[in-house]
């Protein structure tokens, strides 16, 4: 076990460990809580009080990381130290915008985030359901505090653009409308253990459902009304997050911090450019192995038209899926030497925000609460969901990519709660981007159709260095960023415009996925051309995991002191 060995975590101590216990107890009540005990069964508190008390607390704790020599400490607390540094930098940046003004984007917000929690709930007993009914208490006061900030970005011009706009009206308004047999947040309570005496269920059940129809219905509908009188009108006619109040240097800010790097938008689309080109000559190659002789534009018409490229049904979308993440789990333990303890599920994104929603997406588990992971699937609009592609999903969202990243980070017991929880977005897609090429070793791309379908993702993530940076920093229209995705990926038009909406309503984000994948394969390259014969994929893959979620530039230091490690056999 040389090459983890020296890695093993440690908890800091002193000055550090008070810095960290300070940042903690700050973010208890913020969006990004730890999700532990009590804290449980509270919703986040986002009023404008509560975001100045907090800032005030971060810049408390930064002064305190400032006195600490960061010479002085072990190399695991260096890494804290490192960790706790940029978090703090990053949130005391991102406060001078206010993004608290925007709470929700074309997939997600405050909204739905809920749906996620009750989706993977798991309550034990009878204190636990009287404790989720308090929760269920919460949504209304959690809604007035979120349509006050979205008035007061109204106000001050700091909006979503008309079209997601629209999206989340219309989401709102399915919302409104949901019949309470069907609310997906009262599913934990008709799900209670039969532990549980029928008649108790029957009462808390009852009890839910009041709340939900007396309390949650109603903010439902005040949210959906105020997005159609009030926010609709006042959403930006531009697309563009530079067009925004300040826009420019948010944006330039959400580059930055997305990627963790010091990159521009320019740096960052020519990237793209050159990954486009790359990708595009590799896909010629295996529409020729697949003994296709027509063009690509001829290929993806194909590939879009023919039945057995599609599932017939929800159920068996699903089958496929886990099929293949079956296959995968097989071959986990010839390329990971560490693997969590927490399994994870194949499960549909909830009918009630399935449409406008991504193909896939990873919903983290937690074993203390006994949730396990979810690689979720949207089975809806079935001839847009090609199973060629399918491999490179599951390979992304479940294992060995964001379940096997997220859970080994959530399995760290000696290293700070903020730092299991942690998630660097240019780490953890990048990883999920990794995964998928990994999967080529991995032997889980069985046909010329199925490695088209994992460079077609990949063309995709490059693709939004594009279209990302071409929307929010060169003024581009729909028209001109939808471009890339047609003419480039065999993505389906309802996969291509619920990307784009996305791109269009979280600025920066989707920026992350090729620019960590690109360093994760530099990084690798750079080990292995240095051990040689000492390379053990394993290994690398245990001293990129077991440190949990880090910038790039801090992964960067890492691997190069495992490089020198494994070259005197430490």
């Amino acid at each position: 076990m040389a090459g983890t060995a020296s890695y093993a975590a440690t908890a800091p101590t002193g000055a550090l460990s008070q810095a960290v216990a300070a940042y903690e107890r700050a973010t208890q009540t913020s969006e990004e809580a730890v999700d532990t005990g009590a804290r449980n069964w509270t919703l986040p508190d986002v009023t404008p009080v509560a975001d100045a008390a907090r800032l005030k607390e971060y810049k408390a704790v930064r002064a305190k990381l400032a006195a600490i020599d960061r010479t002085t400490l072990p190399e695991q607390e260096q890494l804290t130290y490192d960790l706790l540094v940029w978090t703090l930098d990053g949130k005391i940046e991102l406060a001078a915008y206010d993004e608290a003004r925007i709470p929700f984007s074309s997939d997600g917000g405050f909204d739905t985030n809920l749906l996620y929690r009750a989706d993977g709930a798991r309550l034990a007993n009878e204190a636990d359901a009287k404790r989720w009914i308090g929760l269920l208490g919460q949504i209304p006061a959690y809604y007035d505090a979120n349509i006050a900030n979205a008035r007061r970005g109204v106000k001050t011009g700091f909006v979503q653009p008309v079209p997601t706009a629209e999206g989340i009206l219309a989401r709102a308004r399915r919302a409104a409308e949901t019949p309470l047999a069907d609310d997906p947040l009262l599913q934990p309570l008709r799900r209670l253990p039969t532990s549980i005496p029928a008649e108790t269920r029957a009462a808390l059940l009852k009890e839910g459902e009041a709340v939900v129809a007396q309390r949650v219905a109603p903010a439902r509908k005040t949210f959906a009304t105020f997005m159609a009188d009030e926010y609709l009108p006042k959403a930006s006619k531009s697309l563009a997050a530079s067009d925004l109040p300040e826009g420019k240097a948010y944006y330039a800010f959400l580059v930055r911090q997305h990627t963790t790097t010091g990159m521009t938008p320019d740096e960052v689309h020519a990237i793209g450019q050159r990954e486009v080109a790359r990708i595009r000559a590799e896909m010629e190659t295996v529409k020729g192995e697949a003994g296709f002789t027509g063009t690509m534009a001829e290929f993806r018409t194909f590939l879009r038209n023919d039945d057995r490229f599609y599932a017939t049904s929800r159920q068996q979308l699903l089958e496929k899926a886990s099929e293949i993440a079956k296959r995968v789990d097989d071959r986990l333990p010839a390329h990971f030497r560490t693997l969590p303890r927490l399994s994870y599920g194949v499960r549909p994104v909830p009918a009630s925000i399935e449409e406008g929603y991504t193909t896939g997406r990873y919903f983290p588990g937690d074993q203390r609460e006994g949730r396990a992971g979810g690689l979720m699937i949207n089975t809806s609009s079935l001839r847009e969901r090609p199973l060629y592609e399918l491999p490179a999903l599951v390979l992304h969202e479940g294992a060995p990519g964001h379940h096997i990243q997220v859970a080994m980070a959530q399995e760290q017991p000696a290293v700070p709660a903020f730092r299991r929880d942690l998630y660097v977005t240019a780490f953890g897609e990048g990883w999920g981007l990794y995964s998928e090429r990994l999967g080529i070793e991995m032997g889980i791309y069985r046909d010329p159709y199925e490695r088209f379908g994992r460079l077609s993702y990949e063309m995709w993530r490059a693709c939004r260095l594009v279209a990302d940076t071409g929307i929010h920093a060169k003024g581009w229209s729909m028209e001109q960023a939808r471009a890339c995705f047609t003419e480039n990926t065999a993505l389906s038009p309802v996969n291509i415009e619920v990307e784009l909406q996305r791109y269009v309503s979280w600025p920066g984000q989707a920026l992350a996925y090729k620019i960590g994948e690109l360093k994760l394969v530099e990084l690798r390259e750079r080990a292995q051309k240095a051990l040689g014969e000492k390379f053990s994929e394993r290994d690398f893959h245990d001293a990129i995991l077991l440190h949990g979620s880090l910038p790039l530039a801090v992964l960067e230091r890492r691997i190069d002191a495992w490089i020198a490690q494994q070259k005197v056999g430490k």
